[in-house]
């Protein structure tokens, strides 16, 4: 008795041959020189008259050989295919997460969804944005986000002064340069804040999803390893379209 998991990886290439001799089978009977034959002799009017030998064209292609050779293809098709859907509805598992289950008896269809969403969802936590490592970050409770600790900065003004440079004579006026100096007149208080992560809560988050993803891997690997029933409709089926 075959397994579900060797039914599943029999049937893309019962599929894919089906597809191809299906087409063939098609493009064949579209073809009218294949189908058409033809048989005739010649009989001079008196004995006198011109021999001629006879001439024929064999049928090369029968529509109802066609039929039965489809039908033998698709058949197969039917049978593997209906094979799978049917265990489908009783493959089922846990998925077992840290030694717990998360899930209980989930079908084999919804672990390969689950499956699939993980991938996507993993990339979604991968790509959340991270807090500035070069910063010291806190959760501000009243902000809701996280901030950095207050940084207190200087702010400046340019102010003119007078360097005498040569004191004035009685004939010569004083000798002054301006120059500017930096005064402080207030003082700048920043808090940073940001709607980010920090870099461990992201690591564990994937950790999270990565270790989802293992257990939903086992899961359907043990939903796919029940024994299967070989299910035969594709003659029923064909019996109706193509019998008698």
């Amino acid at each position: 008795m075959a397994r579900l998991n060797q039914i599943i990886a029999v049937e893309k290439g019962v599929k894919s041959q089906s597809f191809q001799e299906l087409t063939e089978a098609h493009q064949s009977v579209q073809k009218p020189a294949l189908l058409s034959g033809i048989a005739r002799t010649y009989r001079p009017k008196d004995e006198e008259g011109e021999q001629l030998p006879p001439e024929s064209t064999r049928v090369q292609l029968k529509a109802e050989e066609v039929i039965r050779q489809t039908t033998a293809s698709l058949t197969r098709l039917f049978d593997v295919t209906a094979t799978k859907d049917w265990a489908n509805c009783k493959a089922k598992a846990n998925i077992v997460v840290d030694g717990k289950t998360l899930l209980a008896d989930v079908p084999a269809t919804y672990l390969l969804f689950l499956e699939k969403q993980l991938v996507d969802l993993h990339t979604f936590v991968k790509k959340l944005p991270v807090l500035d490592a070069s910063e010291s970050w806190t959760f501000d409770s009243s902000a809701d986000c996280w901030a950095t600790e207050p940084v207190q900065t200087l702010r400046t003004k340019k102010v003119p002064r007078n360097h005498v440079k040569a004191e004035a004579t009685e004939k010569h006026p004083a000798q002054v340069e301006v120059y500017y100096e930096d005064v402080t007149i207030g003082y700048w208080r920043t808090v940073k804040f940001s709607g980010a992560l920090p870099a461990q809560r992201i690591n564990e988050l994937l950790a999270r999803v990565e270790r989802l993803q293992e257990a939903v891997k086992y899961a359907r690997e043990e939903a796919n390893n029940l024994e299967v029933e070989d299910i035969k409709v594709g003659e029923q089926v064909f019996q109706y379209l193509f019998g008698e």
